[in-house]
């Protein structure tokens, strides 16, 4: 499994953020309301899960009749953990 990005005292304050804001969201939350709303990057979502400190799965929706691609994001067991340092 990769290493999370860490700085010498600690998670990087965004990556932290990011976390925090997934962690609060027990059914995991939509990458266009992170990125829209929260102000978060799709590289850093990216990053996160490639890390390890968080999970995706493409959804889809259905809206007025036009079927959307979505993905949903939660924290990983590994996530949880470094938010607890």
């Amino acid at each position: 499994m990769p290493t999370p990005r860490l700085r010498r005292r600690g998670l990087q304050p965004t990556r932290r953020r990011a976390l925090e804001l997934l962690a609060s969201c027990p059914d995991g939350a939509t990458d266009t309301i992170l990125i829209a709303t929260h102000g978060l990057t799709t590289e850093m979502l990216v990053d996160l899960i490639r890390d390890g400190l968080a999970t995706g799965r493409t959804e889809q929706l259905v809206i007025a009749g036009h079927t959307r691609k979505i993905m949903r994001v939660w924290i990983t067991e590994a996530g949880r953990r470094v938010l607890a340092k």
